[in-house]
């Protein structure tokens, strides 16, 4: 699907004389930003007399010819059907249960306007156009790995959302740490926001939304330990914080702390448990899902340590 491109010419006339160029592209698109529009110039889609004018700060003279072409902004393009293979573990008229692979973004944003899941969930049925995010009422981050809802109607959508509210959906995590838990079992219940020395990262914080996360050792050696993490929030990077907080990152983490190990780049999380009522029939439903083979294969590592 190609996005349409809407051609925009003028001549310089007296008022727009001695402007900047820029500026004289405002005047020709004035609802589009400024910083979009010099975007655009940098892009190489904008003519002065024939020829292409890259310079923001140039000068328009009187009867130049400017022409503009308005290519749609990346984020402008970010809702559009994509079709794309997806590991579906059960599906029905309401709900969709997948297989997220590790390199997938959810939700589209800056950086990822294109490609991600919600734009394969608006190829795959005509009814998540009129939902709420194309129906994903809870999300992986990329680099996480494993089995996630997603609903189908709004029905299912607002129940989905009440019952993760009030925390009635069971999510188990599979996660590889470097570190020496303190206990064999232990919760960590610390508030989580926004970080204000780093923005693109959370952190337990005063002030922050409560979140827990229930902790078990499955294995450990040459300092790292396989865990097992039970989620009673959803907070984001949730575990990944709460980890890193109890001194506990997580392999291929650089984030928050961690450093890639057993042939692991990413972060070592995977969701590989997910319970919950069917959102109509409320019938009970469990979900398992089995690693990726580079997770599995690190796991195997520590767990025969």
């Amino acid at each position: 699907m190609t996005a349409e491109v809407e051609t925009r010419q003028a001549v310089v006339d007296a008022a727009m004389h001695g402007q900047r160029l820029d500026k004289a592209l405002v005047a020709m698109a004035p609802e589009f930003s400024r910083s979009h529009l010099q975007h655009l110039l940098e892009g190489g889609h904008a003519w002065l007399d024939g020829q292409v004018a890259d310079s923001a700060s140039r000068r328009v003279r009187l009867g130049q010819q400017l022409r503009l072409e308005l290519v749609p902004t990346e984020e402008s393009q970010a809702f559009r059907p994509e079709p794309m293979a997806l590991v579906v573990l059960y599906e029905d008229e309401h709900l969709l249960v997948l297989d997220k692979p590790a390199g997938l973004v959810v939700h589209p944003a800056p950086g990822n306007w294109s490609g991600t899941l919600l734009n394969g969930l608006l190829a795959r049925h005509p009814g998540a156009a009129a939902l709420p995010r194309a129906g994903i009422v809870h999300r992986l981050d990329k680099d996480t790995s494993g089995v996630m809802m997603v609903g189908k109607t709004l029905a299912a959508v607002t129940a989905l959302v009440r019952d993760i509210g009030a925390r009635d959906v069971q999510r188990r995590y599979l996660a590889l740490a470097h570190g020496q838990p303190p206990q064999p079992a232990f919760s960590v219940e610390a508030p989580i926001g926004r970080d204000p020395q780093v923005r693109v990262r959370m952190a337990v914080v005063a002030g922050g939304r409560p979140s827990r996360t229930d902790v078990q050792l499955l294995a450990q050696g040459d300092g790292i330990c396989a865990l097992s993490c039970k989620l009673h929030t959803g907070r984001t990077h949730q575990i990944r914080v709460h980890l890193a907080w109890r001194g506990l990152p997580l392999i291929g983490d650089t984030l928050y702390g961690g450093r890639p190990a057993l042939g692991m780049v990413r972060q070592a999380l995977h969701a590989t448990e997910l319970g919950l009522a069917h959102p109509l029939t409320r019938l009970p439903l469990r979900f398992e899902c089995a690693p990726p083979p580079d997770f599995a294969a690190a796991w195997a590592q520590v767990a025969r340590a």
